[in-house]
């Protein structure tokens, strides 16, 4: 298979279905907003260390969760249901992405959150195309996740905690938020146990593509997002 060379000037990219067995699709071009913005809007994510070029993946098959099919355990019920975190919007993007940048994964060696990913992924957080969704407890971030957002598609990107189930509970957050704006899809990208506790499953890259081209037909909930009044997820 041919993995394509992206020039610096054209934010296109080639087919999705032309990545190679591994879902990579093409590599090298920049972090720019629009190349960015193209890339989600094909199926298409950056995922790369320090030590290799930019390198743009469209895995086959693809980890997604629909938001009406969530699957929150009792023991994370009774967790939320305690209250003793708080979960914001959008009040501290940059600490997030710091945070999953630094929160270590078995198996995992360094970051793929580099300084170029989160500078340019900030800049999608201030023209309200990317959010965080931030577990607090009393004055201190101890968990959250970030990701993007375009039509009726959320995008995960990682996620991180410092207390038990932390993380856990701003997703539950994020999951029934979408629900109540009637998005279609949150794309987990690749499968973690995690996810798959909370009903994501795999399906194909065909399968995907057609669900997000169908749900970018909707408008982009842009600016920064609240939650309503009132709002529980339970």
């Amino acid at each position: 298979m041919t993995v394509y060379l992206l020039s610096d000037d054209d934010v296109a990219f080639p087919n999705p279905a032309l990545a190679d067995g591994e879902g990579l699709l093409a590599v090298g071009g920049d972090l720019r907003m629009e190349r960015l913005v193209n890339a989600y809007a094909n199926g298409i994510f950056p995922w790369y260390d320090d030590d290799s070029p930019i390198l743009w993946w469209s895995p086959d098959p693809r980890f997604v969760l629909y938001p009406k099919d969530l699957h929150i355990p009792r023991s994370l019920r009774r967790v939320i249901n305690s209250r003793k975190f708080t979960i914001k919007i959008d009040t501290a993007f940059e600490e997030v992405m710091r945070n999953c940048a630094t929160s270590q994964r078995p198996d995992e060696e360094g970051t793929w959150i580099v300084e170029e990913m989160i500078q340019a992924y900030c800049e999608l957080n201030e023209a309200g195309l990317a959010h965080s969704i931030e577990t607090w407890r009393d004055d201190e971030l101890v968990g959250g996740l970030y990701g993007v957002s375009l039509g009726k598609v959320f995008y995960g990107e990682s996620m991180f905690f410092k207390e038990s189930d932390a993380s856990k509970v701003a997703f539950v957050w994020l999951a029934q938020l979408l629900v109540a704006a009637g998005f279609e899809m949150i794309d987990c990208q690749q499968v973690t146990d995690n996810l798959e506790r909370f009903g994501a499953v795999s399906i194909s890259r065909e399968e995907f593509l057609n669900t997000l081209h169908d749900a970018l037909d909707a408008s982009t909930i842009q600016g920064q997002w609240t939650f309503p009044d009132e709002f529980f997820p339970l």
